[in-house]
Parts: C-alpha cells; sequence; structure tokens
C-alpha cells in the first residue's frame, strides 16, 4: 500500500484531510512518523505556491507522496487580507482569538453589505518521481460583526456562509466540509489520488 504524508502540523486541518480521505488504498502518515523533520517557512506570496513548497519539502525528505495545503481567508474590505498571512494575522501563529479580535477591529464600521469574504484552499500533492499537482477552492462569505458558534476553528465563528444561514462554526463537521473550501478542494483531491493510484 502506497503511503501519503499528510505535511500539516494543524490538529484541525488534518482530521479534516483524515475524514475527507478515508477509504483511499493508501496509508496515511503524519509528521510525527518524521521526528525532526522541519516544515519550510510559509513564505510564497500566493497560497499554491506555499502549498506546493511544503509538499515537495516533505517528499524530498521522506521519499514519498506527500499532501500540503495552505488557506486562509480574503477580505475584499481589506484588498484580500489576511490572505497568505491568515494563521499569524496578529502575530503569533496559530493564534486564533487574536486574529479573530483583529479582523473585528479592521472591520469596525463597514457595513454588512461591504463585508464580503472568502475562503480559499490550494492544496498540492508531491509525488517522487512524478510531479507536483495543484488544486485550488474558494467558498464565498461574508464576515459577521461578532463571534458566533463553539465548532471550526481559525476564522469559522466570523465567517458566514448565506446558504446555510450560519457561521462554519455554527455547523456540524460534516455540514462545513460540504460546502467549505478545503472540503472541496479535498474532493478533487481525492478524485486526483484515485487516478495517481490506478
Amino acid at each position: 500500500m502506497r503511503k501519503l504524508v499528510l505535511a500539516t502540523g494543524n490538529r484541525n486541518k488534518l482530521q479534516e484531510m483524515k475524514d475527507l480521505l478515508q477509504g483511499l488504498p493508501l496509508e496515511l502518515l503524519t509528521l510525527e512518523a518524521y521526528p525532526g523533520l522541519n516544515m519550510p517557512a510559509e513564505d510564497r506570496t500566493t497560497f499554491a505556491g506555499n502549498a506546493a513548497k511544503k509538499a515537495e519539502s516533505v517528499s524530498l525528505a521522506t521519499g514519498e507522496m506527500a499532501l500540503a495545503d495552505d488557506s486562509g481567508l480574503a477580505v475584499d474590505a481589506l484588498g484580500g487580507r489576511p490572505g497568505v498571512h491568515s494563521a499569524r494575522y496578529a502575530g503569533e501563529e496559530g493564534n486564533y482569538e487574536a486574529n479573530n479580535l483583529l479582523l473585528l477591529k479592521e472591520l469596525n464600521g463597514v457595513p454588512t453589505e461591504a463585508r464580503s469574504a472568502s475562503f480559499i484552499c490550494a492544496i498540492a500533492v508531491a509525488v517522487p518521481g512524478d510531479q507536483t499537482y495543484l488544486i485550488e477552492a474558494s467558498c464565498p462569505g461574508r464576515i459577521t460583526e461578532s463571534l458566533r458558534g463553539k465548532g471550526g476553528f481559525g476564522y469559522d465563528p466570523l465567517f458566514f456562509f448565506e446558504e446555510a444561514g450560519k457561521t462554519f462554526a455554527e455547523m456540524s463537521p460534516e455540514e462545513k466540509n460540504r460546502v467549505s473550501h478545503r472540503g472541496k478542494a479535498l474532493r478533487r483531491t481525492r478524485i486526483l489520488l484515485e487516478r495517481l493510484l490506478k
């Protein structure tokens, strides 16, 4: 059975990846299987660039297929910020509370109709001896004026999905995966992997 290294240290993303890739004839490995393996800096200007850099670095270090994602939030009223800096928007990497509070502060006074935003996800699959495959997907929504819901992670309590009438943090994991940027990208990645495994 071929191995696929899920190149992320984010436990929330890891769970979403495992949920949407389960059942494939792959042994899914995490970075914990490779102690001492350091992820490269996310210093590219695009989500796709960062995803490819991470997947290629992990594939090269392990000799296995590697899957990495880079994703974040693009807010129209902020010219597309926080963008590739979403995870460290307020400074410290992965401080969801600080990131959300900064976003609310920056959008203070912006009316509802001007709070449009998109979640964007780029997934890269690096295959030894082959190439790096890239898949991108997005999900439109808007930013609420206060935190809503206890589920999800990151900006989910502020991201309102119109069709569902609730934020990502108010959805069950299954509901969110059906419509989210990462859910869409991972379903397309699953089709890609099925093709590569034939």
